[in-house]
């Protein structure tokens, strides 16, 4: 009998969890070795580790975890999700052109302006929710394109078919910053993307205890081995122990997130309308301008929600200063809900909404996540 290929909870439970052969024990060993021993001329262990920095044991195991449920060949870790982020971009051409949505996590719009012309590269920005500008800003240089769906933090849905088509015919790779939405949700390479970053600090590790980076990779191509050398070089690896951390988030990554998913559709619901605030975005709201294309792409709707309150800066400081249950706190996708007026957060100049705040349903029950922001966003 054939079976069928194994379904992604399957897969995140198991992946990178086989026995340890050692001593058949189920949980995955920390290996907090530094070096590993290797023969008079350099020549490495069977397992193929010399040092740290270039690779170890549960480093390796994550990796494989990462690669299956983005359904990618390879995956590297890295210290952190900007840290992964740099070492794709380091990895281009001098003289590559970058495009970025306009909407972009505020680390990697710093980096584009202000490091990219540094590297000896350009990069420039448009509204991929329109597919005809999109079409219109690659150029004959274009290395990269530079996604998110849903974005950080206005929560827009880029249709990821589509662009990664654009990006192809431009001969062009397609990046997707896959936080928001996880690979439970979202496999962006079955979309026709070719790399997918994570912020491991934030849902797949999913406890608000460890700090890290991920890329996954359609293929091991030069790419992939350009990063590889990169975070070898210049350092941005990730501990052994915070590898172990993401290794086990990963293992109820897809029960938290169903969860998760199911509370924050109840929570928007129930605010849609409300009059302290101007609007909910939230891409599972069927008034939501990406619904139609986030059903298309997306198996639930994540956790995550921005929230438009009425009364501009004020109004929003406001509203998070009264929160009793939620916690203004930076980061997301922890099983505690949290919240924050991301525009001060950011910086004085960042094109953040200035009435915006960035919401992230936990574990809690929904009700009462519900009653908290009701009266803390009353008029």
């Amino acid at each position: 009998m054939q079976h069928s290929p194994m379904r992604f909870e399957t897969r995140a439970v198991h992946a990178g969890g086989e026995p340890d052969p050692a001593t058949g024990a189920i949980a995955p060993p920390i290996h907090l070795s530094t070096t590993f021993e290797h023969g008079p001329a350099g020549e490495p262990h069977a397992a193929g580790h010399i040092y740290i920095r270039e690779s170890n044991p549960t480093q390796s195991r994550l990796e494989e975890a990462l690669a299956a449920i983005e359904g990618g060949e390879a995956a590297l870790s890295f210290g952190s999700g900007v840290g992964a982020g740099a070492a794709c971009l380091q990895a281009l051409e001098p003289g590559a052109h970058v495009l970025f949505h306009r909407d972009l996590y505020y680390a990697f719009r710093t980096m584009a302006v202000e490091y990219l012309p540094r590297w000896g590269m350009e990069a420039s920005f448009v509204d991929m929710t329109d597919l005809d500008a999109t079409e219109h800003a690659l150029r004959p240089n274009t290395q990269l394109v530079w996604t998110e769906s849903p974005t950080n933090p206005t929560m827009q849905i880029l249709d990821l078919r589509a662009i990664a088509a654009l990006s192809k015919g431009a001969g062009a790779l397609l990046l997707v910053d896959g936080t928001f939405a996880t690979p439970a949700l979202q496999r962006p390479l079955e979309l026709g993307a070719d790399v997918v970053l994570h912020s491991t600090t934030k849902s797949l590790g999913g406890h608000s205890d460890v700090h890290g980076g991920a890329l996954a990779f359609r293929s091991r191509g030069e790419l992939m081995h350009r990063a590889q050398h990169n975070r070898h070089i210049l350092g941005a690896v990730a501990s052994p122990f915070a590898s172990w951390m993401v290794l086990r988030g990963i293992r109820t990554l897809a029960c938290r997130m169903e969860r998760q998913s199911a509370t924050a559709l109840a929570v928007a619901r129930a605010l849609e309308g409300n009059p302290g605030l101007r609007s909910v975005h939230y891409p599972g709201l069927e008034s939501d301008p990406g619904h139609a294309v986030a059903m298309g792409q997306m198996s639930a709707f994540g956790a995550m929600m921005s929230l438009r309150v009425a009364g501009g800066r004020e109004g929003a400081v406001r509203a998070a200063s009264r929160v009793k249950l939620f916690r203004n706190a930076t980061s997301l996708g922890g099983v505690e809900s949290l919240l924050e007026h991301r525009r001060s957060v950011e910086s004085p100049d960042s094109p953040t909404p200035d009435d915006l705040i960035r919401v992230s349903i936990g574990l809690e029950h929904p009700d009462d996540l519900i009653e908290d922001l009701v009266q803390a966003v009353a008029v």
